[in-house]
């Protein structure tokens, strides 16, 4: 109802193959899901997977009130680009709806300049949120797209976990941070088992190394 009054559109779902047989019909803008679902207590976690697998760019927000480090860091795994608990207000959930659509407004404007092109083996493309190590396409959601952005913008130069939440528009707490960071190392080093572009900077934050 808040998401409706706020000028959305707004389609439900109660379980996980509710959710998939709307998706097949046309993939919404922003995806906003709980853990439990219907009687499955977990059902939540299938969904943002299914969902990622279906595209690296919809934007997914977890919304429940789960908020235990282990469930936090399993939605981020699957590719969750945002973790709320439900005890924020109504208005602060349509403010994060509201940030993670305009980032993606943003990057697929038809007049933005490429921010950074090629540095090393990493080639990103701002206006596709594409990024690519190699030649090869590493599969970033939103947020992971614009975090690698802001360090490889400045190779060598150290960002702050508030940093990387001011690129990505997103208010995450540290451990939700570095399970991003996580998750994004591994999928650079599935691609290439040598990659340690992204190095931990301990009580700092995050630096990008370039070695070409």
């Amino acid at each position: 109802m808040a998401l409706n009054r706020a000028g959305y559109e707004i389609l439900g779902a109660s379980s996980v193959d509710h959710a998939l047989q709307q998706v097949e019909q046309a993939l919404p803008d922003v995806a906003v899901i709980d853990i439990g679902l219907g009687r499955d207590a977990d059902a939540g976690f299938e969904l943002c997977r299914k969902l990622r697998s279906r595209s690296s760019r919809l934007p997914i927000l977890f919304l429940t009130a789960r908020d235990d480090e282990i469930d936090v860091i399993s939605g981020l795994r699957l590719g969750a680009d945002d973790y709320l608990s439900k005890n924020i207000s109504l208005s602060e959930l349509v403010a994060r709806v509201q940030t993670v659509l305009r980032r993606v407004d943003a990057y697929a404007a038809e007049d933005i300049e490429m921010a950074l092109h090629r540095v090393g083996q990493l080639e990103l493309d701002t206006e596709r949120l594409l990024a690519r190590w190699s030649g090869q396409t590493v599969q970033l959601t939103v947020t992971e797209f614009q975090m690698i952005v802001c360090l490889a913008s400045r190779p060598g130069q150290v960002k702050s976990r508030a940093q990387l939440m001011q690129a990505a528009g997103v208010v995450l707490d540290d451990q939700t941070i570095t399970a991003h960071i996580k998750r994004m190392r591994r999928k650079f080093e599935a691609l290439d088992s040598s990659f340690d572009a992204i190095a931990t900077e301990y009580g700092l934050g995050y630096r990008w190394i370039d070695h070409s």
